[in-house]
Order: C-alpha cells, then structure tokens, then sequence
C-alpha cells in the first residue's frame, strides 16, 4: 500500500542554507542553487558518490494508453525507464510516481500501467495526476488500486530513513485558469501532520502540479500553495518533487526547493514558447532525451541532497 510507513533511520540530515543538487549524466554536473539561480562545474567520479543512505526514483507522467504522435507507445518507453531503474547498482528503497499514471482514467490503462510498473519489485507510492481523476467517479478507478489507506482525495505521508515524505493531491477541483488546488481539509491535515516533526527533520513533498508560480498563464501553478508551504517554513531541509509539465525545472524560495520531472511519455514546450501547452512532437531521435527518471539520495551526515536526472538517451 502506498502510505505504508516504513522504519525511520538515521535523522541527521539537516540542509540549510545552500542545496547542492547533483544533475549526473556522462561526467556529471554539480549545480549550486542559491537565490534561485544555478551553477554548474563538472563533477569527476560522481556516479560513485552518495552510496549509503536513502536512495529513492521518481518518475512521472507515464499517460499509458496515450498514442499520439507525440509518442505512439507511452508503454514502450516506459519499459525502457523500467529496465533503466533495474539496471542501477543499487537498487532504490522505493519509486514515487507523482501522477498522470494513465490518460484518460480507464481501468484498463490503469490496470495496464499496474502491469507494468509491478515489473520493478520495489515498493511505489503514487499520487495521481488530473488525468488520472476523469473517469465517472472523478477519481475512484485511482483510489481503488492505489489509494487505500489514504484520506480525502488520496493524500497520506510515511517516513524512511528519517526522512518524512508528503504526499499531496492538488489536481481535484482546479482553481481559475486551470491552476492546482489543495483544499482546506487537505492544508489542516498537512499541518496536522507536521505538527510533532522537530524541524530538524528533513522534508519531501510529493506533489504532481507545481507548488510554485511557475507558469500560472498555463495553469502550471497551485492556487493555494502559500498556505500549504507555510507550515514548512521552520524546517531546514524542504524538497517538493512534481510532475504535470514534462520537463525539468527548477525554483528556490527560502528552504524550499522545488524540482519538476522529465516524463516517460512525451514532452511539452517550455513555459511561454508556444500558444499553449500539450505534448510536443519531436523528432524520434530527439525523443529518448526530453524522456527519463530521477534518482534522489539522502546521505546521512552531509548536507546535500543529491538529484540525478537520467533521460532515455544522452
């Protein structure tokens, strides 16, 4: 089950001030993010760092049964991110996919997805995306498969390795303009649940519209975010990971960093580059570049949180 709690570990992991993201491909890159603005230096031997701790996969907007020209076989490609998650030396403690798991909410693409994504034999903690809430019950196809023990619209948080994981569900009844939205329940359920962390306590929110004013022409963006992000304030280590745009992003404000995901599916324009936003066609070698997974490591007794971004092809 996706809110199952696992053992809490070594909780000496508090990053503050500077969060040094590794975006790992090839030789490998090491970004400094300060003030919103990235650097980058080439980093030797970075694929051999960061081996203890807690490891963990993101993937996202998977959108099984979508078949466009964009990308004609969203399963194929997601096969090739499987085998890519198997292939790693060290196997994560457990995948997240935050959202878009199908396209358009039917229960076979749901149970195709389940299919696939069991292939990993890790455990996998969902979040659905508006494309997986668009089925008659707005939702129910999602929460009969992945949703049990949740609350309200699927929302539930879990710990490991003393990191403490939210997960939230922004994409049920959309704000103006196509903006995410949480909901008062959901907000005093989060701050409930924070409520007995020490704020040493290193924070992952998992979420699948972005939780800051990326592109709000575009809906890309959550309505009510502030008020959710306040309670986050006192601690040190704040990650929010996300999907829906199917691209790479990345935002810092204050304590709070904010990383958006590469898609297995099929890309989208950059913010503001086309008249709206949609999936992208490309050409196919182009393809396996804008596609791929994030490996994040938590590394007990260093400040960094290290974030590699694979696509299907360099």
């Amino acid at each position: 089950m996706s809110a199952k709690s696992e053992k809490p570990g070594h909780d000496g992991v508090d990053r503050r001030g500077v969060l040094r993201c590794g975006a790992w491909a090839g030789a490998g890159l090491l970004w400094t993010m300060a003030g919103g603005v990235a650097s980058g230096t080439v980093m030797a031997g970075s694929a051999h760092a960061a081996t203890h701790g807690l490891t963990f996969v993101q993937i996202s907007d998977t959108h099984i049964g979508f078949s466009k020209p964009a990308n004609p076989d969203t399963s194929a490609t997601l096969r090739q991110v499987i085998a890519q998650i198997k292939a790693l030396p060290r196997q994560p403690d457990f995948i997240v996919h935050t959202g878009d798991i199908t396209h358009l909410s039917t229960a076979q693409q749901f149970d195709d997805a389940h299919q696939l994504l069991q292939e990993l034999r890790v455990p996998i903690h969902y979040i659905p995306g508006e494309h997986d809430t668009q089925d008659e019950g707005q939702g129910r196809e999602y929460l009969s498969r992945f949703g049990r023990g949740t609350r309200g619209d699927g929302w539930y948080s879990f710990d490991s390795h003393g990191v403490h994981f939210i997960a939230l569900v922004n994409v049920k009844n959309l704000a103006p303009g196509g903006l995410g939205a949480l909901g008062q329940d959901q907000i005093a359920w989060l701050r409930d649940d924070l409520r007995h962390l020490r704020s040493s306590t290193p924070i992952v929110v998992l979420a699948h519209m972005p939780m800051w004013s990326l592109y709000p022409e575009w809906g890309w963006g959550t309505d009510d975010a502030a008020a959710a992000l306040e309670p986050l304030q006192r601690f040190g280590s704040v990650t929010v990971l996300n999907g829906h745009i199917h691209q790479i992003q990345q935002h810092v404000e204050g304590n709070i960093t904010f990383h958006t995901a590469r898609p297995t599916s099929y890309p989208q324009p950059a913010p503001g580059a086309a008249p709206s936003p949609g999936p992208m066609v490309v050409p196919p070698e182009q393809l396996p570049r804008m596609l791929g997974m994030r490996k994040v490591t938590v590394v007990p007794g260093r400040h960094e949180l290290a974030v590699t971004d694979t696509p299907l092809a360099s």
